[in-house]
């Protein structure tokens, strides 16, 4: 089982950082590797609503069916995979700090059989590729922000 915990701050209002996280269609302008993703139950997005996301990760393309876990609007939003070949949990939680949002992601990812267990390069590159996620989703919701002298 890979563990961790990542963070950062974007200095964008709070219900837009969540908004634009808890909305699958958006994974793919700031998650590396995804090439598609949308919500495949009816209604609004809330718990149990499902979503399927194909990409490419670590050099293989998968796909994959996630059940929404927890969500609080502008609070928390967490998913657990329902089928693909990672075993995985993510929670997101936000809050607002010194003026701007502060986005916390806790990653909870067992690769089954897609690698071998205790592989450390495998758990360095996942770690890498969610921190340049945060980094692109902070460049994503920060490109439009003009500086106020």
């Amino acid at each position: 089982m890979i563990s961790f915990d990542l963070s950062t701050q974007i200095y964008r209002p709070l219900t837009q950082v969540f908004s634009f996280v808890a909305t699958p269609v958006n994974d793919f302008q700031w998650q590396y590797g995804t090439l598609a993703s949308s919500q495949i139950s009816k209604g609004e997005m809330g718990l149990g609503a499902l979503f399927r996301v194909t990409g490419n990760f670590l050099g293989q393309r998968i796909e994959t069916t996630y059940e929404v876990t927890e969500f609080e609007p502008n609070k928390s939003y967490g998913f657990q995979s329902r089928s693909g070949p990672l075993d995985s949990h993510i929670l997101y939680t936000f809050e607002v700090s010194k003026g701007s949002t502060r986005i916390n992601i806790a990653t909870r990812v067992s690769p089954g059989d897609l690698f071998k267990p205790d592989d450390c390069t495998v758990e360095k590159k996942i770690k890498k590729q969610y921190r340049e996620n945060l980094a692109l989703l902070k460049g994503v919701l920060e490109a439009d922000r003009i500086e106020k002298a």
